[in-house]
C-alpha cells in the first residue's frame, strides 16, 4: 500500500533508542520535543570554520554566505525556499565525506548542515525502521544493533553520514552475504523544488502503486545532492513479513574473525607482485557466486605503495559460521599459493559491534587526497597488473597511494539492473585508487601520479573503465571529475555512462519531474531530462 505524506505525518510518534522521533514539523513551527530552531552561522561566527571545513579532503573548503544547521525537514523547507527566492546556490552535507569538492564548491553560497538530524527509531505505520539523514553509519549500527539486534549492509567508516552513502548505492562488509543498503531501502522523504519554485516535502516508497516510486527509485544509486534534500530514509528488507521489528532486517553475526595478511615489499619481486594479485583475482572469480559459503566473507586487498611496507589482505568472516577458522586459512593461503614471500597473518575472534564501531578513519595530518574508482567483472588482466605494479614501485614517487580491490558479488548480483539504480550487478571487486598526502606543496605531483595510474590501467579502454566483459564502470560515491576530461577519458564513453549505465535515462527524467530548475546540482550530478 502506498503511503501518502499527509498519511505518514499524523501517525503517532515513532519508537526511538534515545527518545521519541517524530515526524518532521510545518515550515514555520518550532521542532517538536523541544529541539532549537535552524542555526544560520556566517563568516563572523566563530563556528563557521569548524562547519565548513569538516569535509574529508582537505584540498576543498566550503566558502557559502551562510551554513544552515537543520533540525526537521521543516527547516530544509524553509531553507531552500529562500535560497531559491534569493538566487542563491543551495548544496547539503551530512557526514562531510566526499571525495572530491563537489559540497565545497565556490560557486554554492547556502550550505545545508543535516548533521543534528541523527535519529534511528522504528516505524510502526510504515513498518519500517526510520533513520535521519545525518546520522553516522556508527550511530545507525549500533541504535539498530542494540534495540533490535539488526543492521543494514553499509559501508565501513563509521563517520559516513547516512545521506550520501544511501543516495550512491551503500555497500559494506555484510553486502556479499545480505546485498546492498539500497537492496534493502523501503522509503525516503525528500524536500524537492517544483517548477514554480516551490519547496516542498515528499515521501516516496518502493511500493508499486506509489505515484512518487521513481524518486524512491532515483535515490536507491543515483548519487547524493541531485533530485533534493534527503531528511530521512526507512529500511525493511523486501519480503520481510509481521511486524516483529526484529525479524524486518538482516541480524549480523554475533563474533567476526577479523585481521589481516602482510606480505612485505622487501623481497616481493614483479613476478611474486604478479602472482600475489592474479591468486586474489582467479580465488574472487570461483567464489562469488551467490550460493558461496564465502558470501560470509568480506576482504579487501590493499595494493599500496612500498611507503607503507606491505601488501595487505584484510578480513572479516562471520566466526558463527561452521569451519570459518578452516575457511578463512585456506583463503589466504590460496592467495599466497607460489608467491615465495611467507604473509605475516593476525586474526582474532571479537564481537560483532564492538569491532564494527572501531573502524575510524584516522587522517594523522594526511588529509588532501585524490579518488578514483571502478568495478570490475574478472580479475585484472595480466597488462592491468603490469601497470599496477609500475605506478606502486615508481621511482620518483615516495608518497602514500594505493589501488584496493575490495570483495564484492554473491547477493550484490542477485539484484536486476534496473532495479534500483545501481546498475553493476555481475562484479565480483569494487575497486578504489586513491594518493594522501599533507602537505598542499605536493599536490600536483599525488595528483599526477594517481591519474596516470588509473589511465595507464584502463589504457585499453581510453584511460578509464569503460564497460566491457571486464569492467563495468565506476561507482559514484567515488567521485571523480577528471572522468568529464578528455584529457584523461578517451574512451568516448561519457562520464554519466560510466556511473549509471542505461538507467541514466530514467534518472534524467525522475529530476526533470522533482527538480525541473536544477537546483540541487554538482560536477556529477545527474541533468535534467
Amino acid at each position: 500500500m502506498a503511503v501518502s505524506r499527509r498519511g505518514l505525518l499524523g501517525t503517532a510518534a515513532l519508537t526511538a533508542v534515545s527518545g521519541p522521533l517524530v515526524a518532521p514539523a510545518p515550515a514555520n513551527a518550532a521542532v517538536p520535543g523541544g529541539a532549537q530552531p535552524a542555526v544560520l552561522v556566517r563568516p563572523d561566527d566563530p563556528r563557521y570554520a569548524e562547519l565548513t571545513t569538516r569535509g574529508y579532503n582537505g584540498r576543498f573548503a566550503a566558502t557559502p554566505d551562510e551554513v544552515c544547521l537543520v533540525y526537521s525537514a521543516g527547516h530544509v523547507e524553509r531553507a531552500v525556499a529562500a535560497a531559491v527566492h534569493d538566487g542563491r546556490r543551495v548544496t547539503v552535507r551530512s557526514g562531510g565525506h566526499c571525495f572530491e569538492g563537489l559540497v565545497d564548491d565556490p560557486a554554492v553560497r547556502v550550505l545545508l548542515d543535516v548533521s543534528e538530524m541523527k535519529a534511528v527509531g522504528y516505524d510502526p505505520r510504515l513498518r519500517a525502521f526510520a533513520v535521519e539523514a545525518g546520522a553516522t553509519l556508527g550511530e545507525l549500527y549500533r541504535a539498530l544493533y542494540l534495540g533490535w539486534g539488526v543492521t543494514v549492509p553499509a559501508g565501513l567508516c563509521v563517520e559516513v553520514g547516512v545521506g550520501g552513502h544511501i543516495a550512491g548505492g551503500g555497500y559494506g562488509p555484510l553486502s556479499r552475504r545480505h546485498g546492498l543498503s539500497v537492496d534493502h531501502l523501503y522509503a525516503v522523504e525528500v524536500v524537492v523544488v517544483d517548477g514554480a519554485g516551490r519547496a516542498r516535502t515528499v515521501l516516496a516508497t518502493r511500493e508499486p502503486d506509489d505515484p512518487n516510486r521513481d524518486l524512491w527509485w532515483a535515490h536507491t544509486g543515483g548519487g547524493g545532492g541531485t533530485f533534493g534534500v534527503v531528511t530521512r530514509y526507512w529500511f525493511r528488507t523486501p519480503g520481510a513479513t509481521g511486524a516483529d521489528p526484529a525479524r524486518l532486517l538482516p541480524r549480523p553475526p554475533a563474533r567476526l574473525l577479523t585481521g589481516a595478511a602482510y606480505w612485505p615489499w622487501n623481497g616481493l619481486t614483479e613476478a611474486a607482485f604478479t602472482r600475489l594479485v592474479t591468486n586474489h583475482g582467479a580465488w574472487h572469480a570461483r567464489n562469488s557466486g551467490a550460493d558461496s559459503p564465502y558470501a560470509a566473507m568480506h576482504s579487501t586487498l590493499y595494493l599500496q605503495t612500498p611507503t607503507a611496507e606491505n601488501i595487505m589482505l584484510q578480513i572479516r568472516m562471520d566466526a558463527t559460521v561452521p569451519d570459518a577458522r578452516r575457511l578463512l586459512d585456506e583463503y589466504v593461503a590460496a592467495v599466497g599459493a607460489g608467491v615465495g614471500v611467507q604473509p605475516w597473518v593476525n586474526v582474532s575472534d571479537v564481537l560483532w559491534m564492538e569491532n564494527t564501531l572501531a573502524q575510524r578513519n584516522a587522517n594523522e595530518g594526511f588529509d588532501r587526497s585524490k579518488s578514483k574508482g571502478g568495478y570490475l567483472r574478472k580479475p585484472f588482466t595480466d597488462a592491468q597488473v603490469a601497470a599496477v605494479y609500475r605506478a606502486l614501485t615508481e621511482p620518483t614517487f615516495h608518497g602514500w597511494g594505493l589501488v584496493y580491490l575490495a570483495s564484492y558479488g554473491c547477493r550484490v548480483n542477485t539484484v536486476a539492473a534496473d532495479a534500483t539504480a545501481v546498475p553493476q550487478r555481475d562484479s565480483i571487486f569494487k575497486t578504489w585508487y586513491a594518493a594522501t598526502w599533507g602537505d598542499p606543496a605536493e599536490d600536483a605531483l599525488n595528483l599526477d601520479w594517481v591519474r596516470r595510474f588509473y589511465r595507464d590501467v584502463y589504457a585499453a579502454t581510453g584511460g578509464v573503465p569503460a564497460p566491457n566483459d571486464n569492467q563495468d564502470g565506476c561507482f559514484i560515491n567515488y567521485p571523480d571529475v577528471d572522468v568529464k576530461d578528455p584529457a584523461w577519458n578517451a574512451s568516448g564513453v561519457p562520464w554519466q555512462r560510466l556511473y549509471f549505465k542505461d538507467n541514466y535515462p530514467r534518472l534524467r527524467r525522475v529530476k526533470a519531474r522533482y527538480d525541473p530548475g536544477n537546483v540541487f546540482r554538482h560536477a556529477l550530478s545527474v541533468e535534467p531530462g
